[in-house]
């Protein structure tokens, strides 16, 4: 497990090119958001996706969000109706997440058996570099399943530190889940966690 500062992600040329890299070839991260320490990898490569699962303990049935590469990958990639893009448009970015239905675009190993897509753009810096890989991006909280998320990197558990490949660190982060918002239909509900 390879740990990187935020800020050299950020402000080295050479170090941001790796961690692109990464990205778009599996490798799992953990990482910063703007609301919690995220676990995640390219959510088209299925066998990563699982890597995650399994270092979770999280049930088969329940699927993972994804940080969008940006708004547009949003709209081509789900069947977000009119009314209810204008209403993402007003969330994205920040500490949100979009539950939608699929499209046929829809990276599979992210896609609930109810043909439905979870959708994140954080307003955070590592999102860029996200956007940059140009691939939707696992997210879900640093933690064994059923557990609360970490807030510092030294707090990962020894099960899922395994998993990881790049850390990602921002130093504390003392934040909440994400607010989710269902917009299967255009009765739109907000989810209590």
């Amino acid at each position: 497990m390879e740990i990187l500062k935020l800020t050299d992600v950020l402000k080295k040329a050479d170090v941001k090119r790796k961690v692109v890299s990464a990205i778009k070839v599996g490798k799992v991260f953990v990482y910063p958001t703007d609301t919690i320490y995220g676990i995640g990898c390219n959510a088209e490569i299925s066998g990563s996706v699982q890597k995650i699962a399994d270092a979770k303990g999280r049930s088969e049935s329940k699927m993972f969000s994804v940080i969008a590469p940006g708004k547009e990958w949003v709209w081509s990639h789900t069947t977000i109706s009119k009314a209810n893009r204008d209403l993402a448009e007003s969330l994205l970015p920040g500490p949100y997440t979009l539950i939608l239905p699929s499209s046929s675009k829809s990276p599979k190993p992210v896609v609930s058996p109810e043909k439905t897509i979870g959708v994140r753009i954080p307003r955070h810096p590592f999102t860029d570099v996200v956007e940059e890989a140009a691939v939707p991006f696992v997210t879900t909280s640093v933690n064994l399943s059923g557990q609360p998320p970490v807030s510092r990197i030294s707090e990962i558990p020894n099960e899922v530190k395994n998993a990881v490949d790049i850390v990602i660190d921002a130093g504390h982060i003392s934040g909440h889940p994400s607010r989710i918002f269902d917009m299967r239909t255009d009765d739109v509900k907000v989810i209590k966690r």
